[in-house]
């Protein structure tokens, strides 16, 4: 079948299949899936000579946000916000970007299938026409891929049109057996003759960072342990004119990996996971780092420059998909609604209001986390500390309704809490309390950036801490107190959060040796529709209960030591 033909076929069948309902059957469309295929392209012959250029947009970290919304920008030391994202906008912008520029590759990084309501009552599913209608052409499984499972991960990836890679997710035999890998560990886009080649990476922290049943059957592994090896197979045996990982790893370790040796002949890592916009290239030791942003907002746009075969330029930028900017694409815009019609009475159900802007993209306090803990702490009375996880999905909401007040919709609880999880309660001592927050400050400020994990800081009520963010490690907690109270390292203290599921009995959010822990009859859903009922229209201001000594409160980075900030 010639390849215009096939990708047409394709993306009416994904469309068809979805007017049918979400029992649409995708299992026969992923047709290029082989390591080096490039039958999807518009020219792989011989290297013919001549001039051109070569467009590789990157969207990453999308996290099931269909429609337009408010996004936060920071500009003159201020929150900006302006409509970007929609999957609508976002077809308008690719289908132009296809239009004007005849070698067009577009690759997608990961979180595609976790972060709103439709997804989680889909599980995921009813992505899968709005991703193949928007015809991609290489995939990368991000952290949140595996929320239902390595089977559904694998059914859902297997269902998209275009091939998937990652060089480092390991089907696990048992007992700590590796077996082989999950996807094919890199891509070849072969144009005129000329090969670009991809390497696939996600986070290998999956497992510590995420409920560890999520991830079960899977082994992951550092970068490091075979990325010379393929860079090795795309140079020299495959004889790539250039090679890009694409990861999904976080900016400081994406940045990490690019100043380790093992690296030597990438040119850029294009990555994702932490949601940082990265405007111009970083320049490491051995290759160029960009990370795209977020929920659509944004695209990558990388573009190489090709003389008599070589490529002898490359320039970057990245592209804010503004609504007002990028009409809606019309068969995209139907296809949604056909997808989201049987849930959009409960996605769109008001629960609450909010007085103030709701976001979350300050590392060390926002509205968002502060807002749920209020909840968990009006609904647990009892316990002395409420904790929350350092999240950094879900887009801002700060646009009111006709009562004056920002609407808080069942869609967005979702949004903000994706699972569901059951709130849990136990007992620790001051000394473990402590010791946890030295760990979870390592986490997210760490000198040495492979120890960085991907999320902000971990939030909580009940306590109050001051720190040093990029002090000494071990030694970055300065002062805390709980209810008021300089803490008392023999004491116990009743602690709550949300279950991780598959941790071990004696394990809290990451805290381990917890005594007592039981788990209540209560869920995060059901704690912050029961507290907006009570208590709408609420005002959740950050309380500054987490207090950094050596950077501003509005940190919105935890990246140090190269050319870049967020904006």
């Amino acid at each position: 079948m010639p390849t215009n033909n096939r990708r047409d076929f394709l993306r009416k069948a994904g469309t068809l299949s979805a007017a049918l309902g979400l029992g649409f059957d995708t299992r026969a469309a992923n047709l290029t899936n082989t390591e080096n295929d490039s039958s999807s392209h518009l020219d792989d012959s011989i290297h013919t000579g001549g001039n051109f250029e070569l467009t590789i947009l990157q969207t990453t970290d999308i996290h099931c946000q269909l429609h337009p919304h408010d996004e936060l920008f920071w500009e003159n030391n201020q929150a900006v916000f302006r409509k970007t994202g929609g999957y609508a906008h976002l077809a308008t912008y690719l289908n132009k970007e296809r239009k004007n520029n005849a070698h067009t590759f577009v690759i997608d990084t990961g979180d595609m299938f976790q972060g709103s309501e439709l997804s989680v009552k889909t599980t995921g599913k009813a992505m899968l026409p709005i991703l193949n209608q928007l015809q991609y052409d290489l995939y990368l499984p991000g952290n949140w891929e595996v929320v239902y499972g390595k089977k559904s991960m694998q059914q859902l990836l297997g269902s998209l049109h275009a091939p998937k890679i990652c060089a480092n997710m390991y089907h696990d035999l048992g007992e700590g057996r590796k077996g082989e890998l999950v996807f094919q560990p890199y891509h070849i886009w072969n144009v005129k003759g000329v090969k670009i080649g991809f390497i696939g990476y996600t986070d290998h922290l999956v497992p510590l960072r995420q409920s560890p049943n999520y991830s079960k059957g899977i082994i992951y592994t550092k970068p490091e342990e075979n990325i010379a090896y393929y860079i090795d197979v795309l140079k020299n045996q495959e004889q790539c004119e250039c090679i890009l990982v694409i990861a999904h790893l976080g900016l400081s370790q994406q940045i990490h990996l690019a100043n380790l040796s093992e690296t030597a002949g990438v040119d850029y890592i294009l990555g994702g996971d932490t949601h940082e916009r990265v405007r111009k290239p970083i320049v490491c030791k051995y290759c160029k780092v960009v990370e795209p942003g977020a929920f659509g907002s944004f695209v990558g746009k990388l573009k190489f420059i090709v003389e008599n075969g070589k490529v002898v330029k490359d320039d970057y930028e990245l592209i804010e998909i503004d609504a007002s900017k990028y009409k809606e694409d019309k068969a995209m815009k139907e296809l949604i609604a056909q997808n989201e019609a049987p849930f959009a009475e409960s996605i769109h159900k008001i629960v609450g209001y909010s007085t103030i802007p709701l976001y979350r993209y300050f590392v060390v306090e926002n509205p968002i986390d502060t807002m749920i803990l209020n909840a968990l702490k009006w609904q647990m009375k009892d316990v002395d500390i409420v904790l929350s996880n350092g999240f950094r999905f879900c887009p801002p909401r700060t646009t009111p309704d006709s009562t004056g007040n920002i609407p808080i919709t069942e869609g967005f609880i979702y949004d903000m809490l994706p699972v569901d999880s059951t709130v849990r309660t136990a007992e620790i001592t001051g000394k473990q309390l402590w010791e946890w927050l030295e760990k979870e400050l390592n986490n997210v400020f760490a000198a040495n950036a492979s120890e960085r994990f991907g999320g902000w800081l971990i939030k909580f009520k009940g306590m109050e801490i001051s720190f040093n963010a990029f002090g000494e490690k071990g030694k970055r907690v300065q002062e805390v107190k709980v209810g008021g109270e300089a803490l008392n390292l023999d004491r116990t203290y009743r602690v709550c959060a949300c279950e991780r599921d598959g941790d071990p009995a004696d394990m809290l959010c990451r805290i381990k040796g917890v005594k007592n822990a039981k788990n209540t009859t209560y869920t995060l859903h059901q704690v912050m529709r029961d507290y907006l009922a009570s208590n709408s229209p609420v005002t959740p201001t950050p309380p500054r209960a987490a207090k950094i000594l050596d950077a501003p409160q509005t940190l919105l980075t935890q990246v140090t030591g190269v050319d870049y900030s967020f904006t």
